[in-house]
This record gives structure tokens, C-alpha cells and sequence, in this order.
């Protein structure tokens, strides 16, 4: 079945399953391929990863203007513990909502963008183009995105982007980076009975957590994303009960904002966590900021002015998008985050997004495309 419009499209991704892990992006990627090719996008397939997909499409181009980037990640988390009363992978509607594990994070912002592509197709020819950059794996550490600016070449140019993560149609002007990390401690194994014969691996994972907890980034708010923030969000120790556990493994979560300096911070905490510890960062993503009076972020809020009904006013996302990372390649791109999501739904039981913001999204890409392409 071709996709109609946005609703129809948002419910067919719904129902394949990307849950992340283990992610298995590849037959979404490969139906949003087709469908860019149908359109007349020049499309790219790039696995870094066993059913693993991330897809690149453009149309357009010139020489003196390089393409506008729209991208969006297509996992999700997974569904949870706690029942939904609405299947998660059915793409279920009741009045303006539209429930589905990824309906906010972030598949009606990747149908949104899709629409808007298929729907100015024909008007990119002899203009800047766009180019989509739609991503596996962005869930737990934005992986897919870093294999693609890992790659040379492969992403191209781009002279802004808009990601369309959850914003409820309200462009934000950055987001927060983000440093993720595992920190392992080692201790030495005994009979729960006889524990002074033993080091405990838990002990010494807890002094570190309250290290943690008094850690000062020691530099000032930023005037809109606010403070840098660090939280412990796993601790796994033992095997059993009656016995003294040889290793402690924490995973930890720094948030960081505009002009602080990741590689500064990670030296400072594993001084903090001791000589024994053992890290593993997997993500080390900088916090993603543009100048709020920057000519074309100024042309998105006047483009968004007509749909929220007042101009709006320089504000970023806590979260972290796969920007970081792409930005590695679009050195110096504007950014705008901008998508019909509402980012208090994400990760949710129950998730959902309006209706009415899947299709305004539509309209608000296809200005921007417009405005961009001069079309």
C-alpha cells in the first residue's frame, strides 16, 4: 500500500517494529528508500550493523548553495512493563490522538518530513534540494548517526538542518550534549561468611556514586539551556547472595550545555572515580546551540510565528539529538530541532501524538523547504 498522506504514513511505520534493542531498523529504512525512490530522491542505504539501516535521500542541488538537512531517527524504546491501553504497533487513533510506541519519539516527525519531501519533489529541480538523513540506533547514544559522520563523505553538504524531534511545533534553537559512560570497579571474590577475606567490588561503587553525587561542574548556567546535570541511572553488582561481589558496574549520564568542554569533565570525573576505575564512554556528544538571531533561524520563527500564533522566543531541548554528531559533517549549519511530537510523551506508556501537529508539521517543513529553495 502507497502512503496517502501523513496519518497513513505515521501508522505504517508504527506497525514495524524498531524497537531498540535490538533496533532491526532495516526493513523501516528500506520501505522509506523505496518510497523516496518513487518519488525521484537519489537514495542510500548504509548498514553499520547486522539489519541496522540508516538511509540518506536528496534531490536538488547547486554548487553555490548547499542542501537543507532534515533527519529524524526511526527506533524507538522499548514498550515497558506496564500495560498500554492501546497496542503499541497499531497505530490506534481516539479524537486527535495518535498512540503508537515512536507516534512522539519521533515517527510522525519522520512522516511529516517524508510528506513534505514527496510533496515539493517535483519543485527541487535547479534549486539548493534537500537532503534526508533518517537514522538508526539514535536511542541510547545515537549511534547510527555517529557510524554515518564516522564515514567520510557519505552525508554530503549541508547548509541547515531541522531535526524533527519532539517539540510540539515550537523551534528550538539547541539541545543539551551528552556524555555517556560505564564505570566498572573490581574487587576480589569470598564466602559471604567470611567477607574480610574479600574486597567488595559494591562498596567501592557506592563511594564513587556519592563522589558523583557532590560533583560540581563548576561553571556558570547557561542563559537558556540552564545547568550542566549529571545522574547515576544503573548500578549491577553480584551474582549472589552469600557471596562478596568482585564487580560493580554503574552507568552515568552527564548532560552538558554550549561551551563547556566535554574532555575537561571526563578528566575530572575518572580523577574523581579513583586510578582502579575502569571507563567505557560509548557516547560523547556536544551540545548542539545556534544564535537565536541567525538569519535563518529568524526565517523559521516567522515560519512557525503563523502556526503558534505569537513569535517565538529562543528555547532548547534537555535531550540529545543525533545533531551532535551530524554536525561533525555540517560544520557550522544553523540548527533548529522541530517536530510535531510532544517531548512529555516520549518514552511513555501509552505514547501518543496530536493529529492536528502531525499535519501542521507538514506545512511548517514544506515552508521551510520552500523558503530554502527559493521555490
Amino acid at each position: 500500500m502507497l502512503a496517502t498522506d501523513e496519518l497513513t504514513l505515521t501508522r505504517e511505520l508504527l506497525r514495524i517494529d524498531t524497537v531498540n534493542p535490538p533496533g532491526n531498523e532495516q526493513d523501516c529504512a528500506r520501505r522509506i528508500g523505496a518510497l523516496l525512490q518513487e518519488w525521484g530522491y537519489q537514495v542510500q542505504f548504509h548498514d553499520f550493523a547486522q539489519r541496522r539501516t540508516n538511509v540518506i535521500a536528496s534531490l536538488g542541488g547547486l554548487e553555490s548553495t548547499p542542501p537543507l538537512c532534515l533527519t529524524g531517527h526511526v527506533d524507538t524504546v522499548p514498550v515497558g512493563a506496564t500495560p498500554w491501553t492501546h497496542d503499541p504497533f497499531a497505530g490506534e487513533t481516539d479524537g486527535d490522538r495518535l498512540y503508537g510506541r515512536g507516534s512522539t519519539d519521533m515517527k510522525a516527525g519522520v512522516a511529516g518530513m517524508l510528506i513534505a519531501a514527496r510533496n515539493l519533489a517535483r519543485h527541487l529541480s535547479g534549486t539548493a534540494g534537500i537532503r534526508l538523513v533518517l537514522t538508526a540506533a539514535e536511542e541510547g547514544g545515537c549511534v547510527g548517526s555517529r557510524h554515518l559522520a564516522e564515514t567520510e563523505g557519505l552525508l554530503g553538504r549541508a547548509g541547515a538542518m531541522v531535526v524533527g524531534e519532539p517539540t510540539s511545533n515550537y523551534p528550538l534553537v539547541g539541545h543539551k550534549g551528552s556524555v555517556k559512560f560505564w564505570a566498572k570497579f573490581r574487587g576480589v571474590a569470598a564466602h559471604g561468611s567470611m567477607p574480610q577475606l574479600g574486597v567488595n567490588a559494591i562498596y567501592k561503587a557506592a563511594a564513587a556514586i556519592e563522589r558523583l553525587a557532590a560533583f560540581d561542574f563548576a561553571v556558570p548556567a547557561h542563559p537558556v539551556m540552564g545547568a550542566p546535570t549529571l545522574n547515576v541511572s544503573i548500578m549491577r553488582a553480584g551474582n549472589t547472595i552469600n557471596s562478596v561481589p568482585d564487580e560493580a558496574l554503574i552507568g552515568v549520564d552527564v548532560r552538558s550545555v554550549a561551551g563547556l568542554d566535554h574532555a575537561a569533565v571526563i578528566e575530572r570525573l575518572r580523577a574523581l572515580l579513583g586510578d582502579e576505575v575502569e571507563l567505557d564512554i560509548f557516547q560523547d556528544a556536544p551540545a548542539v546551540w545556534t544564535e537565536p538571531q541567525t538569519e535563518w533561524v529568524q526565517r523559521v520563527f516567522g515560519i512557525c510565528e503563523r502556526t503558534l500564533g505569537a513569535r517565538p522566543e529562543p528555547r532548547t531541548a534537555s535531550y540529545n539529538t543525533d545533531a551532535g554528531n551530524l554536525l561533525k559533517a555540517y560544520r557550522g549549519a544553523p540548527t533548529v530541532v522541530l517536530g510535531p511530537g510532544e517531548a512529555a510523551m516520549a518514552h511513555q506508556t501509552d505514547e501518543y501524538c496530536s493529529i492536528a501537529r502531525i499535519r501542521e508539521s507538514v506545512a511548517i517543513y514544506e515552508a521551510i523547504i520552500r523558503d530554502w529553495c527559493a521555490i
